[in-house]
């Protein structure tokens, strides 16, 4: 018998099946690469919302339990993934400088935002009124993780490399056969792929397509990550992720000129040196309308579980949200109500 089957190795996926494994549990992987937006993602850990100064919900717990997760993470495996880099937030104006002083002030943000603003140190970085640091972030390699776990899963044979079929589960009192499966509980990790599960299509997963440059320039020497309009996150070697794009509109995963030229443009605004463009990212992040996850069970389907909806914020938010769901299964722990998808049943008067 087989506890969790889980669709999709993206970083949700990765992070219920450690907590899983972790508790002595059997678990199998599906994945069919479908999704890339674990492995596009710029990764970025950040507890504060920059464009308003105001606090990331549930920042201080993520982060705790995120952190520590990670580290262990990396002892297992062997390998460097978690980089802390603390981010400056350029500033636009002496407003926007007496805007970060009352939000540094705040008790909720005191331990994230330093109360002092930094003079421009970067010859090639435009900013003219400084920047303000924020404390506890840093990014994650997030292809370097999905890529390492895969091995690891492959050489435990927990994985395959799969299309999921729907049709081929078939329901018991208390369990469910899938192929040559006995399978206690499926969880459906699979990001923006959600729309083709029948069990859970009706979740308002809406997803929103980002673009991602990198870039190498000799002469940018920037050594945190710098927070404008675009992020520029220095990856070593002279190269920087730059983004990103958000596009409501548009659901592939192919990168496209407007995108480019939207990056470009941007860029251009804070720096001013020379620099090349190496690879340009697209992908779909699988955002929700209410900007919160969705996690749960199915309404009808005891032993259907989702776990979705990261958004933005999946670095920080997928231990949280995998931990929460796990000790939901396995101990009847309620979930957190903002993210619990009974939330979306109620407004469609299913349950």
């Amino acid at each position: 018998m087989i506890d969790y089957l889980i669709v999709g190795s993206g970083i949700a996926g990765i992070c219920f099946s450690e907590f899983a494994l972790n508790k002595g549990k059997k678990i199998v992987v599906f994945e069919n690469y479908s999704q890339p937006s674990s492995k596009i993602a710029g990764g970025l850990y950040n507890p504060v919302v920059l464009k308003r100064f105001s606090e990331v919900w549930k920042a201080k717990e993520q982060l705790e339990l995120a952190l520590p997760f990670y580290a262990k993470i990396e002892n297992k495996l062997g390998i460097k993934f978690d980089y802390k880099i603390p981010i400056y937030r350029k500033l636009a104006s002496v407003e926007e400088q007496n805007n970060w002083f009352q939000a540094a002030d705040k008790v909720n943000l005191s331990d994230f935002l330093s109360t002092n603003i930094i003079p421009n140190r970067y010859s090639s970085v435009n900013s003219s009124f400084g920047f303000g640091e924020v404390f506890h972030t840093g990014y994650l390699d997030v292809k370097c993780l999905v890529d390492a776990y895969e091995v690891f899963l492959k050489e435990n044979n927990l994985i395959k490399n799969e299309l999921f079929d729907y049709d081929k589960i078939e329901f018991f009192d208390d369990y469910i056969l899938y192929n040559n499966y006995k399978v206690k509980s499926i969880i459906f990790a699979e990001g923006f792929g959600l729309h083709a599960n029948p069990f859970f299509n009706e979740l308002p997963l809406d997803g929103t397509k980002g673009e991602l440059l990198v870039i190498k320039s000799k002469d940018l020497k920037v050594d945190v990550t710098i927070k404008s309009s675009v992020f520029i996150l220095p990856i070593g070697d002279d190269k920087y992720k730059v983004g990103a794009t958000y596009d409501w509109s548009d659901k592939t995963n192919q990168p496209t000129e407007a995108g480019r030229n939207e990056l470009i443009e941007k860029l251009e605004e804070v720096i001013n040196c020379e620099y090349e463009i190496i690879e340009h990212f697209g992908g779909v992040r699988p955002t929700v309308k209410d900007r919160r996850p969705l996690v749960g069970t199915h309404h009808q389907y005891a032993n259907l579980h989702v776990l979705n909806g990261l958004g933005t914020r999946g670095v920080m938010l997928a231990p949280f949200l995998a931990n929460q769901l796990f000790d939901f299964i396995e101990n009847g722990t309620p979930l957190d109500k903002e993210i619990d998808i009974k939330r979306i049943y109620k407004k469609k008067n299913i349950i």
